[in-house]
C-alpha cells in the first residue's frame, strides 16, 4: 500500500479484479451471513459465547472484512485486509473476543466465497484472506487474547 505523504502515488484500485470486486461488495450481506453460519458449525463453542448482540456484531465484521477483501481484490495488493486485521485485533481484546473467532470467519468467508467469484478470480481473496488471518495468529500469541488456556499452566502460575 503506498503513502500518500511519502510522495508515493495512491494505489490503482483497477490493477487488480475490480469486477470481482464488485460483485463480492454487491452480495457482502448474503456472504458475511454464509460466514457466520460455517464459523458457528465449524468452531466449537462460539455459539455459547455469544448472545444475539453478539452474534449481530460478528455478523458486521464479516461485512467489514469482507470490504476490505474486496479491496484487496480490486487493488491487487494484500495490504488492505492485512492493515484492517492489524487495525481492529486490539479492538477485539477488548471487547473479549477470541481472535479464533474471527479466523473462522475468514475461513467462512473463504468457505462462501466460490458462490460469487470464479475459479481464477478465488485466488487473489483467497491471499488476502490469508494475509488477514497470518495477522490474527500473530497477535493471538500475545497475552491477554481471549482464548482458553491451558489449565495446567495457569494452576503453576498461580504458584500453587
Amino acid at each position: 500500500m503506498s503513502h500518500p505523504s511519502l510522495g508515493l502515488p495512491p494505489s490503482d484500485l483497477t490493477a487488480g479484479l475490480p469486477a470481482a470486486a464488485d460483485r463480492m461488495r454487491a452480495a457482502k450481506e448474503r456472504l458475511a451471513g454464509r460466514a457466520l453460519e460455517v464459523a458457528l458449525a465449524e468452531t466449537p463453542g462460539m455459539r455459547e459465547r455469544y448472545d444475539e448482540a453478539g452474534l449481530r456484531q460478528r455478523l458486521r465484521d464479516a461485512e467489514l472484512m469482507i470490504e476490505r477483501v474486496a479491496l484487496s481484490v480490486a487493488s491487487g495488493d494484500t495490504q488492505y485486509a492485512k492493515a484492517y486485521a492489524d487495525m481492529v485485533s486490539p479492538l477485539y481484546r477488548r471487547r473479549f473476543v477470541p481472535l479464533d473467532d474471527q479466523i473462522a470467519l475468514c475461513d467462512g468467508i473463504r468457505a462462501a466465497l466460490p458462490g460469487v467469484l470464479t475459479p481464477t478470480e478465488l485466488p487473489a481473496a483467497g491471499e488476502a484472506l490469508d494475509a488477514a488471518i497470518e495477522v490474527y495468529r500473530w497477535h493471538r500469541r500475545l497475552a491477554g487474547d481471549a482464548r482458553k488456556k491451558n489449565a495446567i499452566l495457569q494452576f503453576l502460575y498461580k504458584g500453587a
